[in-house]
């Protein structure tokens, strides 16, 4: 007589998994389930030697369920609500052996199946859920569209959100919708501050740090005066610029190979004879002249850039001596130096260019909170409110454990 289930940490060993409180199982002599008392319940099959079963809770419906040789016998147990239980298995007959699976080798019972099939029922809640709680004078699509305008306004792709409000036009039209609901747009004063932001976010993205930081002095002049580690941030991007441009000196250009005026390869004759080939001396020396000059000239470049960035990172390191959050990043930034060639080195993902994208993002959060704004848009804070409320769902065994809002939805 075997019997498998869940128990709980208190339950005594002595009896098999069913018989007392905070104990569930499921008996192979009379295929009856369990739940806490001595009394069973019809349930499903017996079992008995060579056949395998298996156990599984689904806390997000909170039932538990068997299986024998890989079929799903239903559900056994309901309502299991704050559980805290482990796999328990026993037997009534001395010297009986038995091998257990926790995962160490793939279940007879096919579980990734099951899982996907509890994936596609959420991922089907989800969908056809109804916003109307959200936005209630707005359909779905509607909806979805402002969230997108708003995003492009917010971050400044003034250009992207104009065409997709042309666009959002276009579409209408071609619908027979009516052309005079108002379609998401920016206001004259919202368009010349996203302009702003927009040419600002182009400088950083080009590498061009002096730039942007005119740029918002000129524009937003308190901005970088009350966030100082966003002025510092800029600072130090300009260092990481510098050190890119120093590397990519270290690169030689490839040798170009001289073509005759004719356009004939030399060595070749029109009417099929080869040509014999005579070195001219003067021609020779010329070319290594030229050579070494050139060479000359990139070895005299890359001084000149390497002793204005360590100047320039001597001084960014005065400005900020007295910062003592600046520590950490003076350290990461100050590290390219120790290497020969600072893009093989562990710190290579800063010159990368996708790095200038969070420096563009925290500068245009910061422009945006002087003046009043949220420094999200709505679509980031809806992302994240979803992710977070994800978490939460995720740790109390919900349905949250089988939903990756990036992997899922974003891709």
């Amino acid at each position: 007589m075997i019997g498998i289930g869940f128990s709980g940490p208190k339950v005594s060993l002595e009896k098999l998994p069913g018989w007392e409180p905070e104990s569930w199982g499921w008996h192979g002599d009379d295929g009856n389930t369990f739940c806490c008392q001595m009394t069973g319940k019809r349930y499903g099959p017996t079992f008995t030697t060579n056949d395998v079963v298996g156990c599984g809770i689904n806390f997000m419906t909170g039932s538990a369920f068997f299986t024998k040789n890989g079929v799903h016998q239903g559900n056994a147990f309901r309502d299991l609500k704050d559980i805290n239980v482990y796999p328990s298995v026993g037997m009534k007959r001395p010297h009986a052996q038995l091998t257990v699976n926790f995962g160490q080798r793939p279940f007879v019972f096919d579980i990734d199946d099951m899982i996907k099939r509890e994936r596609e029922a959420i991922s089907d809640a989800v969908i056809s859920t109804s916003i109307a709680n959200l936005h209630s004078h707005l359909d779905e699509n509607s909806f979805v569209k402002e969230l997108v305008a708003q995003f492009f306004g917010h971050d400044g792709f003034v250009e992207t959100a104009k065409a997709f409000t042309d666009e959002l036009r276009a579409e209408s039209r071609a619908l027979e919708l009516d052309t005079d609901k108002s379609q998401p747009t920016l206001s004259m004063e919202e368009d010349l501050d996203a302009t702003n932001r927009q040419h600002i976010r182009a400088a950083i993205m080009d590498g061009d740090i002096d730039k942007a930081i005119k740029r918002t002095h000129a524009y937003y002049p308190q901005v970088l005066r009350d966030q100082s580690h966003v002025y510092f941030r800029l600072r130090c991007q300009k260092f990481v610029e510098m050190i890119r441009q120093t590397a990519e000196l270290l690169e030689l250009p490839p040798a170009k190979a001289t073509e005759p005026s004719n356009g004939h390869t030399p060595g070749h004759m029109d009417d099929g004879q080869t040509e014999m080939e005579v070195d001219d001396p003067k021609n020779e020396a010329e070319d290594w002249d030229k050579m070494e000059m050139e060479e000359s000239d990139l070895s005299v470049k890359y001084t000149e850039l390497l002793e204005e960035t360590i100047q320039y990172g001597q001084e960014l390191k005065q400005e900020f001596q007295n910062d003592s959050s600046t520590e950490a990043a003076f350290k990461e930034i100050f590290s390219l130096f120790m290497y020969e060639d600072p893009r093989k080195s562990p710190q290579a993902h800063l010159l990368d260019r996708a790095s200038r994208v969070p420096v563009a993002e925290e500068l245009n959060s910061a422009i945006l909170v002087s003046l009043g704004k949220s420094s999200s848009a709505a679509l980031e804070i809806l992302y994240q409110q979803t992710e977070a409320l994800v978490d939460i769902l995720t740790e109390e065994g919900g349905a949250g454990a089988l939903i990756n809002v990036r992997n899922d939805y974003l891709r």
